[in-house]
């Protein structure tokens, strides 16, 4: 067993995983990863087509979600022992390249030999390389970015990205029951572990945009809903972190 565990949490992504797990099912990623797919009840071929290949399969019987499916992702690494988490989307958005560097963050120390608890591979930090993002998503993330700054003081550029490293202390946390957000977990979660006293990064990532399959936040309806539960959830999130230091 190896140190790292990339989890890769898959709903309906039958055209995207071949391309992806024969870049990602390597000597080079293998030699240092260990890889689990969490099929989050996929109507399609996503689990058959991950059982093909070198990795772990954990298939829900019903539908939990983006957020569900990482916790399992996290609590399964909590019961193997790995010392770092990788996840990433199955759409093909992320580069294979973004493994070992965000697994290079996690293990290098700051001036002062500190450790990040998380590093977030963001599409908007020096040297990273993306594609175009549409009006609303330059919105939300503007708005999000700036929620962050205000509440904790610190910047983050890209609070929705997918793509995050964690440490043992990290997941460990989220893998607790109601630490972690089941179905949108992003600047909600950032302002959690910030307020928290978790250590959180963002380092550049190359990501690419996806050419096959649905992303769960498409169409107009589902972007104006995400907008609406986002801000009442970091309003949760505040509140119970504020009152837990308060006693």
């Amino acid at each position: 067993m190896n140190k790292v565990l990339i989890i890769v949490p898959a709903f309906n992504e039958e055209a995207n995983m071949m391309p992806l797990f024969d870049q990602l099912c390597t000597p080079e990623i293998k030699s240092f990863a260990d890889i689990l797919v969490v099929n989050d009840a996929s109507a399609d071929q996503t689990g058959f087509i991950a059982k093909t290949y070198d990795v772990s399969v954990v298939t829900h019987v019903f539908n939990l979600g983006y957020g569900s499916a990482l916790q399992v992702g996290y609590k399964y690494a909590v019961r193997r022992g790995y010392e770092y988490v990788i996840q990433m989307d199955a759409d093909g958005q992320h580069n294979i390249s973004n493994i070992s560097h965000i697994y290079q963050c996690l293990t290098t120390p700051d001036a002062e030999g500190e450790f990040p608890d998380i590093v977030i591979g963001s599409r908007f930090v020096e040297g990273s390389h993306s594609f175009k993002i549409s009006g609303l998503k330059k919105v939300s993330l503007a708005m999000f970015s700036w929620i962050i700054k205000r509440v904790t003081g610190k910047t983050i550029t890209d609070p929705t990205s997918g793509l995050q490293g964690l440490n043992r202390k990290a997941f460990t946390y989220y893998s607790n029951y109601g630490n972690f957000d089941y179905f949108y977990p992003d600047a909600n979660m950032i302002i959690q572990m910030l307020l928290l006293g978790f250590r959180v990064e963002e380092t550049a990532s190359v990501m690419h945009e996806r050419t096959a399959g649905l992303s769960m936040h498409t169409g107009l309806f589902k972007q104006m809903i995400y907008m609406m539960i986002m801000p009442l959830s970091i309003m949760t999130v505040i509140t119970r972190i504020k009152n837990r230091i308060q006693k």
